[in-house]
C-alpha cells in the first residue's frame, strides 16, 4: 500500500522575549484510502489548518484518524474540529496530563474533558495504524510522547517526530534540550529517530533530510507578521 504525506503546517520555534509564539508541524498522511492527521496544532494555527485542508479539497470531516504526538496545547488544541475522527493518544500521555510536571505549563485546560467527547483510543508500546504507518514511544519532552514512522516508497522511512525532536539543534547535537521527563530519556529517543529515518518532520522546524551521516534542511521558512 502506498503511503504519502503532506506537511500542512511547517513548524517554527519562534518566541517572544518571554512568551510562546511557535507553531507546531501538522502533517496529513494518506495510507490506502484513509486520511490521518498527525497533530492538530494550537489556536494560533487554526485558520491556517482549515485553509490548508480546503486547498486540498478536504474538510475536517474527511479526516479518518488523528494521531496526537502528545497533549501540549500547541499540538492538540484544534482537536475539537475533528469529532468524527478516531483519535489516538498514548496511555502514558493520558495519565501524565492528569498530573504534569510542576514546570510544565503547556498542558491545556480540560484536555481530558475535550477528548472524552471523541472516539478516543489509548495506545501502548509499538504498533501499526495501517500498513506502512507505525507508531512508537519517543519519551523525553513528556513521558508519553510518541512518534509515527511512515514507510514511503519515494523517500524511504520518514518519521513524524513531534516534540521528540523539536528543531534542528536537537538533531545536530543529538541531545534533548527541553524535557519534562528526563534529558537522558529524550536524548535516547532522538538518537533512535536519527538512526532509523531518512527524513524527519520535527515538531517546530522544517523537514530534515539525510545526507550521508548528517541531516540538512532545504526549505526556507517565511512568516508574514501583520501588525494592526
Amino acid at each position: 500500500m502506498t503511503v504519502a504525506y503532506d506537511i500542512l503546517a511547517t513548524g517554527s520555534n519562534l518566541r517572544l522575549k518571554q512568551d510562546f509564539l511557535g507553531i507546531s508541524s501538522i502533517v496529513l498522511v494518506h495510507a490506502g484510502g484513509a486520511k490521518m492527521l498527525f497533530d492538530t496544532g494550537g489556536y494560533i494555527a487554526r485558520y491556517g489548518l482549515l485553509d490548508a485542508l480546503k486547498a486540498r479539497g478536504l474538510a475536517p470531516g474527511d479526516i479518518d484518524v488523528v494521531f496526537l504526538s502528545h497533549l501540549h496545547f500547541d499540538h492538540s488544541q484544534n482537536i475539537d474540529l475533528f469529532r468524527g475522527a478516531r483519535v489516538l493518544v498514548s496511555r502514558e500521555e493520558w495519565a501524565y496530563a492528569e498530573a504534569p510536571h510542576a514546570d510544565d505549563l503547556f498542558m491545556p485546560w480540560q484536555i481530558h474533558h475535550e477528548l472524552d467527547g471523541h472516539n478516543l483510543e489509548l495506545i501502548e508500546g509499538e504498533g501499526e495504524i495501517a500498513p506502512g504507518v507505525g507508531f512508537f514511544p519517543a519519551p523525553g519532552h513528556t513521558p508519553g510522547c510518541y512518534a509515527v514512522r511512515l514507510e514511503t516508497g519515494e523517500h524511504g522511512p520518514v518519521i513524524l517526530a513531534g516534540d521528540a525532536i523539536k528543531h534542528a539543534k536537537e538533531a545536530l547535537s543529538e541531545r534533548c534540550d527541553m524535557a519534562f521527563d528526563t534529558i537522558e530519556t529524550g536524548t535516547a529517543s532522538i538518537r533512535r529517530i536519527l538512526g532509523e529515518a531518512e527524513r524527519i518532520v520535527p515538531g517546530h522546524f522544517q523537514e530534515l533530510i539525510r545526507q550521508g551521516d548528517r541531516f540538512v534542511w532545504e526549505d526556507t521558512f517565511e512568516l508574514t507578521l501583520v501588525v494592526r
